[in-house]
This record gives C-alpha cells, structure tokens and sequence, in this order.
C-alpha cells in the first residue's frame, strides 16, 4: 500500500553572497560574475551536495536538482553531473532531475542517452523532468524564445521514442531533423524512467501532461492558484482522457520550514525565506518574458489575472504574505501536519516537493535541522506505520547482487564473440582455456585488399 504523501527535496544551490536585491536590477542574467568567489562556492557545494545525501538516511522520498543559467538563484547548470555524484553517494533514494531544459539543448539525443545511463548506474532510481527553462535563460544561452515551445515538445516526443522503439530510426521533425536515432544505452525502468512536467497554471501545459498520464509538479504558487491547476487537471483526466489520475500524478513546490515551535520556526525561517524572494527571485520582466516566449494573448490573460486577484511580484511581498498565502510552510511540527492534512484534502496532494529541505541563504546547520525534525516528526505522520518510504517497498528494477543476477537472469543474451583467420567464432569468456582454443589460429585476419 502506497504512502499517502510522498517528500521530496529540492535543491537549487544559491549562491547568496550577493547584494539585496533593493540594490540590484535582477540576480539572473546582468548580476555581475565577479560576486562569484570559486574557493567559496566549493564549500557552498560541499554542503550543498551532503544535505541531499542525508536525505537517504533520513527517509525521504526522493532528492531532486534542476537546470538555470547565469543567475545566483539556482547555480546547478548540469544537473545531469550533480545526478551522477548523488546516484554515486547512495544506494536507494530516487533521484529527480527536473529538469532538462530541452529547446536549450541542440541534440535532444544527448538528453536521452545521460538520463539513460543515469538510469541504468543508479539502479532504475531515476525521474527525469522535462522542462522549457525559464524566459531568462533565453538570454543566457542565446536560443530563440519564439520557437521555445515548439521545439520543447518536439524534443520531448523524440526523447520518449527514442527510450520506447527499436532504432535506428529517422526523426525528421520541424526543429530536429537526425538520420540515426539508436541511442546506446537505453533506460533500465520500463518503459523509461517517469517523466515530470513542472508548471504554473497554465491550461496548455496541464492537458498535454493530463493527456500522456504523466506527473504535473505546479512551482511556487498561493494556495488559491495551486488548487485551481489542481482541480483542471483531475477535470482533464476524468473528462477529456477518462481515467483518474493518481495522487502521485499531482506534486507540488511548497518550501517548507519546520522547528520546535511556530514562533520559533518564523525567527529562523525569515531572513532567509525573504531571500529566495526578495533577492534570488528578482527578476524584471524583460528577463522574464524575453518577446515571443509566450504569444501575446498568453501574457495578457497572465498580466490580467494577475490584477484581478492582486498578485504582487514576489520580490514585492512580505513575510506574513507569503506564509497566509500558503506560498511557504512555516510552524511547528504539528502545524505543518496539519497545512498538509489540508492540502491533501482540499487539492488532492500527492507529492510535497522542497518540503523540509534548504531555501535561499540557509546556513547548513539550519537545513540539517530542517531536514532532520520534518523526517522524524512530520514525515512519519503520512506514512504506514513501518514509515518506510515507498521505494523500501518496491522491487528494484535491477539486481543489487551478482549472484541475484545470475539466478533471476542466467547470462546475457548473446556472448562476446572474436572471429578467426579460420572463420571460427570463439568466446571471450573462455578464449584463454587451452582445450577450447587448441587448433585455432589466432592470427589477426589478413587484411582485405
């Protein structure tokens, strides 16, 4: 029987020695490179990387990274890198890369082949995000905003086919036109590892992951707007591509600070929730929304509902906004207990993401007590009463033993064979045993004119 909500942290690896962002036009794409000290970013790192190691032994579900660009909000540019060194670093934990900016990637092949054999090393531990990157990084990487979401679902297509069909095949698409699609490796999970898809609202997003039954994960919203999306997407599911969607399918981003009391936990969590906001998040909107990136009607309908409902920008609210409207989690551990008991009865949560984890300037002291108080008081709360998470249940998709290979799977299908100058074919394996070899002409073959 499946927990009744899944953990999962989130990290973005900030880089906070930086100026308020008052003092700032925006932290993405003009903050100056020369904030950034090498020697300081290699113990940030160090931190950074550990707390998403502990979270295997603490019992959470899964740790996740993601991909941005020039910008000390989030500094993991290869999330694909950061996947190998946790997937090195533990034995269980799944493992969320979300996601790959696919129109950034000129070769959506290279995509497919990395989270492939992260897949295949991690022991099928793998969930593989597909995403557009946000408008900011179209000014980082010099690709064209206009043909971002034509090229997102046209790589995304490409990538779930070339893990699902036998190549080599020829793709030719409107962006993408390869002659041999036969990527070596394939994934390990079958059919390919879980896809996630992150998102705001936006009806478009929500039906074309409705309608490939794959996992919505709505970023950093209020309440309001959350169970809005939540709600269209079940009505999607049920109305348009008849099936009910499993809770597992709708994941939410919802920072989340837990200490031994709710004033305590609102003292600790200020400063530094303030500066994901404030700072990490400053981001004009000519950075945000580079032209062409979303169409006209898009960003109008977004600019009017905005002002219907009174959305400020994020660097615009204060504390007590941000925690009334449900944009963070802050309390005690019963207090955050309850936030999710209603969040899983109002929208129908499956998965709380950065739940419990780091957020913008926290020290590493304070996100290993975050981790370790919401592992042992909250998290448990949800689960069965073993409190192992759902992958301690589940049955790995690859052997963990060599004698477990051997007697559930024997031997590979086809040995390694070497062709003679004599025509005979002899196996490697046992190509060094006289008897077997004895007769055989191991020249090398002559050379064919």
């Amino acid at each position: 029987m499946a927990n009744r909500l899944q953990f999962h942290v989130f990290h973005l690896m900030p880089y906070p020695f930086i100026p308020p962002g008052e003092d700032l036009e925006s932290t993405w794409v003009t903050l100056p490179n020369t904030y950034f000290e090498p020697q300081v970013a290699h113990r940030l790192y160090t931190d950074n990387l550990e707390q998403l190691i502990a979270c295997e032994r603490l019992g959470f579900d899964g740790i996740i990274v993601n991909e941005h660009h020039q910008n000390a909000f989030g500094t993991i540019n290869a999330p694909n890198v950061w996947a190998a060194y946790l997937a090195a670093r533990t034995s269980r934990i799944r493992i969320g890369v979300i996601g790959n900016a696919l129109p950034l990637h000129q070769n959506p092949l290279r995509v497919a082949e990395e989270i492939a054999m992260l897949d295949i090393v991690s022991g099928g531990r793998i969930i593989s995000g597909h995403v557009r990157g946000m408008g900011a990084e179209y000014h980082s990487s010099g690709m064209n905003p206009t043909t971002s979401k034509a090229r997102f679902w046209e790589a995304h297509d490409l990538i779930v086919k070339a893990w699902t069909e036998p190549g080599p095949f020829t793709w030719q698409g409107e962006h993408y036109d390869i002659e041999h699609v036969n990527p070596w490796p394939r994934p390990l999970q079958d059919p390919h590892p879980p896809v996630w898809m992150p998102g705001t609202g936006s009806t478009d997003t929500i039906d074309e992951v409705a309608k490939r039954r794959f996992s919505y994960m709505q970023t950093t919203t209020s309440n309001w707007v959350t169970k809005k999306s939540f709600a269209l997407f079940r009505e999607i599911c049920r109305d348009k591509y008849g099936y009910e969607p499993d809770p597992a399918q709708l994941g939410r981003v919802i920072p989340t600070y837990v200490a031994e009391t709710d004033e305590q936990a609102r003292r600790e969590f200020m400063p530094h929730a303030m500066w994901f906001f404030r700072t990490g998040l400053k981001i004009p909107m000519h950075h945000l929304m580079p032209p062409g990136y979303n169409t006209a009607e898009s960003i109008l309908r977004t600019v009017k509902g905005r002002q219907a409902a009174g959305v400020k920008d994020f660097w615009e609210m204060s504390y007590d906004e941000l925690i009334d409207q449900g944009y963070i989690v802050v309390g005690s551990p019963q207090t955050v207990i309850e936030k999710y008991e209603r969040m899983i009865e109002e929208y129908g949560l499956g998965m709380a993401i950065s739940a419990g984890g780091p957020l913008g300037s926290m020290p590493h002291w304070m996100v290993m007590k975050n981790l370790q108080i919401m592992a042992e008081e909250v998290v448990p709360h949800f689960r069965e009463p073993d409190g192992r998470p759902d992958h301690l249940r589940a049955s790995r998709p690859a052997p963990e033993t060599n004698a477990e290979m051997a007697a559930l799977h024997g031997a590979p299908k086809l040995a390694p064979v070497v062709r003679l100058a004599d025509g005979r074919d002899l196996p490697t394996p046992v190509g060094h045993i006289p008897e077997v070899a004895s007769g055989a002409d191991t020249s090398p073959p002559a050379r064919r004119p």
